[in-house]
């Protein structure tokens, strides 16, 4: 009888992480001056160093170094998202090297495209090539960062096409409230909504749990407005108390929540010298989340949403 390791057990129990990214050696050796070379200045201020002289949050990882650290938490499937980068041509070479990734280990990744619609209607023809090599969703995607408005018509037409493919599209959404970092970019909640509302049959995937916006959802009219929307707990440590786990999901359900950890992203900076995916699932663990709720947290969600 053939034995099946612990990993290997683990990983089958379903725990699917729906919001990391993958940056290339290319890209991670000089986060900075790669990020300067192509035009990319948001990104170089988010990953350059820090003010305080503290170490970047920012962590990168090779794909065997992910599908290791994604083994050793039970991970099966990690969906990689691109990323809100300023250049088309930035975002055509990460759904390029993101493709490999998900070709080397095609049960292991699903991958969601980048856009940057101020280049017109050549984005459409390169969300086709990337539909084509097997890419699930759009995003991340944030209009503010990236220099576009919400109404944007190449973008209402990106949105359009979504819909009528039923490709997911998740949206960076920042804390409404908090603290200053290098390259933070706020943007009205408001807008968000409206977005939502303008889009009813494309399933939006708010990013870092909406920027709280699940708790205006009291709001009858907007949680009539975001009745087509999910909300991942990315970053969720670097944000908010584990208490906002329990209380979005009163807010809004179970059923809308999709576990994320932004890896690499170091969230437990003062624990971790690399990125793992262990203490973001110790976290939502400890929730006080039901055993059914976690369920849907940690995998039944996005098998559903994204035919996993």
């Amino acid at each position: 009888m053939m034995r099946v390791s612990k990993k290997a057990a683990r990983r089958h129990q379903g725990f699917i992480d729906s919001h990391t990214h993958a940056y290339p050696t290319e890209c991670a050796a000089d986060p900075v001056g790669w990020a300067k070379a192509r035009g990319e200045h948001h990104w170089a201020q988010l990953v350059g160093p820090r003010a305080d002289c503290k170490r970047t949050l920012q962590g990168f990882a090779t794909r065997d170094q992910m599908l290791r650290a994604m083994d050793d938490a039970g991970i099966e499937c990690s969906v990689l998202l691109g990323w809100y980068w300023e250049k088309q041509e930035t975002c055509r070479w990460h759904n390029l090297e993101m493709a490999k990734w998900k070709r080397a280990s095609p049960n292991r990744f699903s991958i969601f495209a980048s856009v940057q619609p101020l280049a017109g209607k050549i984005v459409l023809d390169d969300l086709k090539c990337a539909q084509d090599a097997g890419f699930s969703g759009i995003g991340e995607v944030f209009p503010a960062a990236q220099g576009f408005a919400m109404d944007n018509p190449v973008w209402e037409k990106v949105l359009a096409w979504a819909a009528a493919e039923k490709l997911p599209v998740n949206m960076h959404v920042p804390e409404a409230a908090g603290r200053d970092y290098p390259g933070f970019i706020g943007a009205p909640l408001r807008d968000y909504q409206r977005l939502a509302r303008t889009h009813p049959k494309v399933a939006f995937i708010f990013a870092h749990w909406g920027g709280l916006l699940p708790f205006l959802t009291l709001h009858p009219t907007v949680r009539r407005d975001l009745q087509n929307v999910y909300y991942d707990t990315a970053a969720s440590p670097l944000l908010y108390d584990t208490r906002v786990y329990r209380t979005v999901v009163d807010a809004v359900g179970a059923e809308r929540i999709l576990f994320g950890t932004d890896y690499p992203l170091r969230v437990f900076p003062r624990e971790q010298q690399e990125p793992d995916f262990n203490r973001p699932l110790h976290e939502v663990k400890k929730s006080g989340l039901t055993k059914k709720e976690l369920a849907l947290v940690l995998g039944g969600n996005a098998r559903k949403l994204l035919g996993l």
